[in-house]
């Protein structure tokens, strides 16, 4: 995984779908609270985006509310950018409570081989951020690596500078994405673990000195 690099701007954002590996997901625009069998457990009820609102929604609900830091992930099996962003400001990544990451398409809206490996991955790393209330979601992010490229180029970077961040400008696309469609068509990643699903619905601890 190299550095993260985060820009010099207020970046938003854009939309995403697909479900996950061992977790089960919740479509902001599609689905509502269903209820899923597990093997020897009663019957459970998934949870919604509308019980756990992605903070680009909650902006847009509410012009005043200026909670919560989101971390945007360019996700690559051997380079992982990463861009930060409070929707307008920039701040350590440590202050982050929820991960956008970027789920590869094929031009046509298709998933990939690719698409598949980061599903296990997002999903595996779903239940590791739930234990501290944090939620992770996926964006579709096609397109955002050649967004990235003409940003660089029109930031005046040179040709060796642009290989080297192309992977963290392709993050900031992602937040930017997210941003500008205020959280529709994002997927939820959902741990089965219903303690963990009750920590996702306290959400993390409140970041009181912003």
């Amino acid at each position: 995984m190299n550095g993260a690099l985060i820009g010099s701007r207020p970046y938003p954002l854009s939309p995403k779908q697909p479900a996950l590996w061992k977790g089960t997901t919740a479509s902001n625009s599609q689905r509502s609270p269903s209820s899923i069998r597990t093997r020897n457990r009663p019957r459970i009820r998934a949870l919604s985006l509308e019980e756990i609102p992605p903070n680009a929604l909650r902006r847009e609900r509410d012009p005043n509310w200026w909670g919560g830091f989101s971390l945007g992930v360019d996700l690559g099996m051997s380079r992982t950018g990463l861009a930060v962003s409070k929707g307008f400001s920039f701040r350590p990544l440590t202050d982050v409570d929820e991960f956008i990451i970027g789920l590869p398409k094929s031009w046509d809206g298709k998933e990939t081989e690719q698409s598949n490996k980061v599903r296990s991955i997002a999903g595996r790393f779903a239940v590791r951020a739930a234990e501290r209330g944090w939620r992770v979601y996926l964006l579709d992010e096609h397109g955002t690596s050649t967004e990235a490229m003409s940003l660089m180029i029109e930031q005046g970077l040179s040709k060796s500078a642009r290989q080297g961040r192309i992977d963290a400008y392709a993050a900031v696309m992602v937040l930017e994405r997210y941003f500008e469609l205020s959280g529709q068509g994002i997927e939820l990643v959902l741990p089965k673990q219903l303690e963990l699903q009750e920590k996702l619905r306290i959400g993390p601890p409140r970041d009181l000195d912003f």
